[in-house]
């Protein structure tokens, strides 16, 4: 049997789209009624024909997806991820079978089960014990099949309670716990997951992303596309970058989403802000600057880098501080550092002066990867002014492999003692 289960070649969706036309000036009652007259004559004409009524006087043709190709094999968990817009849930609609390619084709060898919006495959109207059934049923299961899974879903989902109420009265959140929990727990070839999950609380996804990766590993296969590039680095091995409709980057999770990351957060590494005198103390500038105070935004993670931070006083402001925070990309904190510390005092501003700050981190500290920084300025525990650096990476500039030749995943890096002996 084929290791395969999902084949996409030059896939396709295509969308028509109206435009109204921006008429500059007066219109006559005459102009009005031609023109709507004009278009309830086209409207009527496309209905005839059997097409889509699209509003607006103008159309254009609008690729969601094109020219898409891939392979999943059997049991891979692989993550979607791109800018909004992207194509990203159209691709999953279309793998679901809930829209038909315009082009292309796609070969599914097993049973999807889908959590794609709130509420995927569910009659308002019926119980949460009703929904199970129904969504059971939709997916090809046996009465006896979804009766044995039964308890395991209803625990899975906390919804006890509430099992024989309409799922109307249902919130958001309990309307995905419960449809994510039958589409993990009635065992599908395929597992589709949208960003459908951050309607849920923070333990909620821990427990659903912990089911992905069961799924995954008990030889299904799981295409999971969100936002949070911790989860998607977590889960998927595998992934795949969309842009504009096209896969522009397809490899190792870790791979695809510094790609993405450092496309979305281009810049030269120096950030030049126009002067805002409604600010009584104002960041100008700020600079990342390796050990031979050069501008950049790909550092050697071995090596020592600073940020160098230029600041204008409009006004005179006392107890002054800088703050500059480190997190990873997805937002994860990993140290703040704060001028009075460093220096054991505060800053005096002085109305009409311009200040240098610079702060430095040690090398050999963090794991490679993308990273952003925070700059605040604050003066009597007032915040006076913020910015925020986009993505800058450090980067391997020999082998990173452990003895044994393990690559290390943590962010930290730290340095410590071994000793062993035979006692």
């Amino acid at each position: 049997m084929s290791d395969i289960i999902i084949t996409a070649e030059n896939l396709g969706k295509k969308y028509t789209i109206g435009h109204q036309r921006k008429n500059a000036g007066y219109k006559s009652l005459r102009d009005e009624l031609s023109q709507n007259a004009r278009g309830l004559f086209r409207k009527t004409s496309e209905l005839l024909r059997g097409k889509d009524l699209i509003q607006g006087d103008t159309q254009e043709d609008f690729w969601a997806l094109k020219d898409v190709s891939f392979k999943i094999r059997r049991g891979e968990a692989v993550g979607i991820i791109g800018r909004n817009g992207a194509g990203k849930s159209t691709l999953l609609k279309v793998l679901s079978r809930i829209t038909e390619p315009s082009a292309g084709r796609v070969t599914i060898m097993g049973r999807v089960a889908s959590l794609l919006e709130v509420g995927t495959g569910f009659h308002p109207e019926l119980t949460g014990r009703e929904n199970i059934y129904l969504n059971g049923a939709i997916l090809g299961m046996g009465r006896e099949e979804i009766k044995r899974k039964f308890d395991e879903i209803v625990a899975f989902a906390e919804v006890e309670k509430f099992l024989d109420t309409p799922v109307k009265r249902y919130s958001s959140g309990m309307y995905v716990r419960l449809a994510f929990s039958v589409a993990a727990h009635l065992e599908p070839e395929i597992l589709v997951v949208d960003e459908v999950l951050a309607v849920g609380d923070a333990e909620f996804q821990k427990k659903c992303l912990g089911k992905m990766g069961v799924v995954a590993k008990e030889g299904r296969t799981v295409l999971f596309v969100s936002h949070n590039m911790a989860a998607i680095g977590r889960l998927c091995p595998r992934c795949f970058l969309l842009n504009k409709g096209q896969i522009t980057s397809e490899g190792y999770t870790k791979q695809v989403i510094d790609k993405y990351l450092s496309d979305e957060d281009s810049t030269e590494g120096d950030l030049k802000f126009q002067p805002d005198t409604r600010k009584s103390v104002q960041v100008l500038r700020i600079r990342l600057l390796d050990d031979h105070d050069r501008i950049s935004l790909s550092l050697d993670r071995m090596r020592p880098f600073r940020l160098a931070i230029e600041i204008v006083a409009h006004e005179d402001a006392s107890n002054g501080e800088i703050g500059v925070s480190l997190e990873t990309i997805d937002g994860v904190r990993i140290c703040d550092s704060v001028s009075a510390d460093e220096m054991e005092r505060f800053i005096l501003f002085k109305a009409g002066k311009t200040y240098l700050a610079q702060v430095e981190f040690p090398g050999g500290l963090l794991n490679a990867g993308s990273y952003r920084l925070s700059v605040s300025v604050v003066s009597n525990h007032t915040h006076l002014d913020g910015q925020y650096f986009p993505a800058f990476r450090l980067v391997n500039m020999g082998e990173f492999t452990s003895f044994v030749g393990a690559t290390y995943n943590a962010i930290l890096l730290v340095k410590t003692k071994w000793q062993t002996e035979q006692i």
